[in-house]
């Protein structure tokens, strides 16, 4: 299951990166929109909702590429964080969906939950040693 974990993890930094992608793609294109057409009250509008839907897109993003960056490390806090994440993708269908399902069914697997459980036994081992 380590390499299932793994996967989803590269899964869930590849998705952020590309929803930073997209953010900078929206904001370049909406902006740019905003300012080739040469009207003032267009570019009044596109510079308020260019950076607003760039902003969120970022703010999507960022949660998921620390959660895989924490799956890496084998951190607990990034299993449940990516679990609720994984509910959250499920809107994002196709692609979000699939990664979603495939997050789910290693991340609830009994074997990955073991695999998390390592850190916290090694801490009490130590304390009544």
């Amino acid at each position: 299951m380590k390499q299932h974990v793994t996967i989803v993890a590269a899964l869930n930094i590849g998705f952020g990166l590309i929803k930073f992608l997209v953010a900078a793609i929206v904001f370049l294109a909406v902006v740019g929109g905003g300012l080739i057409s040469g009207d003032a009250e267009a570019l009044a509008i596109t510079a308020i909702v260019g950076p607003a839907v760039a902003s969120l897109l970022v703010l999507l993003a960022v949660p998921g590429i620390i959660g895989g960056v924490g799956l890496l490390k084998g951190k607990s806090w990034a299993r449940i964080l990516v679990l609720i994440l994984a509910v959250f993708n499920l809107i994002d269908f196709p692609v979000g969906t699939a990664i979603s399902v495939y997050t789910v069914w290693v991340l609830l697997h009994k074997n990955t939950a073991e695999l998390f459980d390592v850190e916290p036994k090694k801490v009490s081992q130590l304390a009544t040693a």
